[in-house]
């Protein structure tokens, strides 16, 4: 069983810094893609930042600059590094990757429970 383990949202002041980590643990086969949704009262789920095992790295535009995104291969582990942030950047956030196991060897996504991040003066 795959399960994604996720840590480090709170309370931040505006211009302040978070840092999310997700560790994926399991059977797994190999992860193709790790990344970071949000989701907002009233508002869809949007992807925030992803990378593959390969290291490409994709953003939405509104955290381009502020949010870095990496991974730990070796550790199954991605990590949202978050500076600068505003009011507009709470949610829940929500770990995700694309996974294949070791058991059936086709990929499909799995998702952590959200952690929530608040932007708050």
């Amino acid at each position: 069983q795959v399960r994604l383990v996720e840590s480090g949202g709170g309370l931040v002041q505006p211009g302040g810094s978070l840092r999310l980590s997700c560790t994926a643990s399991g059977s797994i086969f190999s992860i193709y893609a790790m990344g970071w949704y949000r989701q907002a009262p009233g508002k869809q789920r949007e992807l925030v930042a992803s990378i593959t095992r390969g290291g490409t790295t994709n953003y939405t535009n509104s955290v381009k600059g502020r949010f870095t995104i990496s991974r730990d291969n070796a550790k199954n582990t991605v990590a949202l590094q978050m500076n600068s942030l505003k009011p507009e950047d709470t949610a829940v956030y929500y770990c995700n990757a694309r996974i294949s196991t070791a058991t059936t060897y086709a990929s499909r996504d799995y998702w952590g429970q959200g952690t929530q991040v608040t932007v708050s003066s």
